[in-house]
């Protein structure tokens, strides 16, 4: 519609133009002594309009002439830019598709033409080590540290990832120090790097920051908080001095809990401290029961025995049926002499659940007594009842360590 309109109003511009130009008569007279020239007013009109229109013409070819370098090199950095996309993208797209080969191909184009080299930089170096071309990968990190300062934290978390990947911990961890803040994948790495490391205490620093960032829950955290607080005291069991001062430091929440509890007893106990030791397990078991430390209750050396006979037996009313207590109370019973209440309390722990631990409680007990027969048959059940559990890690491995004492024991009886 639009060129319709343009074509009508040209051609009543035209139709005008002639009709004016009918009758008009009038001329233009130009004077250039001693020339004198007589030029009708139309034409004068006409040459003037072509005229303009073809030094407009003029003009713009010309400014196309001088602009055409710039127009080329624009088109040139038009298509660079597009080819290094495309490489870019296809890099990403090949890595997350396992083609690692085509992944840091595409991403070595990508990093000659110029166009963001340090995300392929760091895409070609993280192909390269899936390749396990580890030289390949240190080139490309190391080449992607002289592009854009914006592209310094991807590298650095791919640095420390990688190196982790390689079980290189302090790698990692000089990796992680260089980044000029923290977010929640920085602090995730750095918590496995100083979990490799078995900096424990520093890992107990870092799970307040993860928890604060929401990238652990609160179950998770409070696992995490609890082996890394066994981890410590196990070290710290070196020298009382250090183990006494750290166990103070601990909140009422942590020295309560059950693991941690277990951990600081056994240092404690290391150390010939078992009134300390038994003062921890006995305040841990008031707030939360747990069976496990009732087992290291019983295990723990003391001379006031028969407190803690009592105290045993005030739990046993809350937990009739908990094995462990009954053969705490059964070892304790033992250890006092008082043979009639240790049998029928290790053999009520027995009929509840019969552990390696109970039968060797039991074998001995009866070898103290004179029963050779009953105590030969026990020692052999505790042999079987050790055999079974081989395959479990820690257990396994003590009882294997073991067994060739029991065996010496099960010959003498």
């Amino acid at each position: 519609m639009r060129g319709l309109f343009w074509v009508l109003l040209l051609a009543a511009l035209a139709v005008a133009i002639t009709l004016g130009a009918r009758y008009n008569a009038g001329y233009v007279l130009l004077v250039l002594h001693p020339y004198r020239v007589e030029v009708s007013l139309n034409l004068l009109v006409a040459l003037l309009l072509i005229g303009f229109v073809a030094a407009y013409v003029v003009v713009r070819v010309v400014a196309h002439t001088l602009r055409l370098p710039s127009q080329v090199r624009r088109f040139r950095e038009e298509r660079r830019v597009q080819r290094a996309q495309q490489c870019l993208l296809g890099s990403v797209r090949a890595f997350l598709e396992g083609r690692y080969a085509q992944a840091e191909k595409a991403a070595a184009e990508s990093i000659e033409l110029r166009e963001h080299a340090g995300i392929g930089a760091v895409i070609a170096a993280r192909a390269a080590h899936e390749l396990r071309a580890y030289d390949r990968r240190d080139r490309y990190l190391a080449l992607a540290a002289n592009f854009h300062a914006d592209d310094e934290v991807m590298r650095v978390i791919a640095q420390a990832e990688l190196a982790l990947h390689a079980r290189q911990h302090q790698a990692a961890l000089a990796a992680l120090e260089r980044l000029p803040r923290r977010h929640t994948a920085a602090l995730r790495l750095e918590l496995r790097a100083v979990q490799l490391a078995r900096q424990w205490e520093r890992y107990l620093e870092l799970l307040p920051l993860l928890e604060k960032a929401h990238a652990v829950d609160e179950v998770q955290a409070e696992e995490l908080r609890r082996h890394a607080i066994g981890e410590v005291l196990a070290r710290k069991s070196q020298d009382l001095i250090e183990l006494r001062e750290y166990w103070q430091r601990l909140g009422r929440r942590e020295r309560l809990d059950s693991k941690a509890a277990a951990a600081a007893a056994r240092a404690f106990i290391a150390h010939g401290e078992y009134r300390e030791a038994q003062q921890i397990i006995e305040a841990s078991l008031e707030l939360d029961w747990d069976s496990a430390l009732i087992d290291l209750y019983g295990e723990c050396p003391g001379e006031a025995t028969l407190p803690r006979i009592e105290r045993a037996e005030a739990w046993l009313k809350a937990h009739p049926s908990d094995a462990a207590l009954l053969l705490t109370l059964g070892r304790l019973c033992a250890r006092q002499r008082l043979w009639g209440k240790a049998r029928s309390y290790i053999e009520a722990s027995l009929s509840l659940e019969e552990s390696f631990k109970g039968t060797m409680a039991l074998a001995r007990l009866l070898e103290e007594t004179g029963e050779a027969e009953g105590a030969r048959r026990n020692y052999r059940r505790s042999l079987e009842l050790a055999e079974s559990v081989l395959a479990d890690s820690e257990r396994g491995r003590s009882l294997a360590a073991a067994r060739p004492a029991l065996t010496a024991t099960l010959t003498q009886a």
